[in-house]
């Protein structure tokens, strides 16, 4: 906000028409410095549901205001909702666009709470923490907090949340009131604000272990930099093993179904199995067959013949 009386030209027209014996002109206090987009803002229903297509109310509204969103685009508003945005914008009511959805009488969350597994998903989603709950503890809705934006539901990885209507017949703005809206834009800015500080935080917590680390990395660097070589090549020694090793199992299963097949025994799955995975399953057939075979000989109290690798019994069990 600024004065009309800090213009230098004004004052110096209003000192010329003192000193002539004229009335100077009055000082004119600007109050209204609301954009378009905080105009467009307050006319939005604030359920944050961005059905819009956009994060919040606020970034549709700016989104409006830069003429890059159509203003039909707020289901929760309803048609009332286009109305009011037509008149502040000077352009005809047109219907929702029903890309973003319809106009409903207004939905409350409902947890089951004999299902709830207190995974906190919901609570992250919910725009206005209207949610209450800990981990691993039982969540619950603050109905009279809830927005109806739906967010809350596909996080759910137990399906216990469900979308109930409590507004009869009633639709849009007849459904909402603008206090609810306003305490609605309230809550949504006081969890930014809190996002906010714990993102910051948690930025500095990270910068000050990154300022430590390079602060220890000089004093190890002169003996850390001759051991880093060897670690590389045992590293790269180690995945080349792997690579070995997987290639020859390929190839002892390849050819032990070359073997299967000349004898008439092959797999009768493998058309649309690759090699890799088709020697996966004769591996691990292998194995439960070397399995079965130790245990039934332990039963019968041979000793296993097994030429194959096996693991020594536990000379200490548990």
């Amino acid at each position: 906000m600024r004065e009309i009386g800090d213009n230098s030209d004004l004052a110096n027209h209003s000192g010329h028409a003192a000193r002539h014996g004229r009335a100077p002109s009055p000082v004119v206090t600007v109050t209204d410095s609301k954009t378009l987009a905080d105009r467009i803002e307050d006319l939005l229903p604030q359920t944050q549901c961005t059905k819009c297509g956009y994060t919040g109310c606020r970034p549709y509204a700016e989104a409006i205001a830069a003429g890059d969103a159509n203003y039909n685009q707020c289901p929760p508003g309803g048609a009332e909702g286009v109305a009011r945005l037509a008149r502040l914008l000077g352009k005809p009511v047109i219907p929702i666009s029903p890309e973003h959805g319809v106009e409903r009488p207004r939905p409350v969350a409902f947890i089951d709470e004999q299902l709830c597994i207190g995974c906190t998903l919901c609570m992250q989603a919910c725009p206005v923490d209207a949610i209450a709950g800990a981990p691993k503890q039982m969540h619950t809705v603050i109905a009279s907090l809830c927005t109806g934006c739906d967010l809350c539901v596909p996080p759910c990885p137990v399906d216990c949340i469900v979308m109930l209507p409590v507004t009869g017949e009633r639709t849009g703005w007849n459904a909402w009131t603008q206090e609810q809206a306003d305490d609605a834009r309230e809550r949504h800015e006081r969890r930014l604000a809190r996002q906010r500080r714990e993102r910051e935080a948690a930025e500095a917590r990270a910068a000050a272990r990154r300022s430590a680390s390079a602060a220890s990395q000089p004093a190890a660097q002169p003996t850390m930099q001759p051991a880093s070589q060897p670690a590389e090549q045992s590293a790269a020694d180690a995945d080349a093993k792997k690579r070995a090793i997987i290639a020859a199992a390929l190839e002892r299963a390849r050819k032990k179904k070359e073997e299967l097949t000349a004898q008439g025994n092959a797999p009768k799955n493998t058309e649309s199995v690759s090699a890799a995975v088709q020697a996966q399953i004769e591996a691990a057939e292998a194995r439960r067959k070397r399995l079965a075979e130790q245990a039934a000989q332990a039963d019968k109290g041979q000793p296993s013949n097994d030429s194959g690798p096996s693991t020594p019994p536990d000379p200490h069990p548990q």
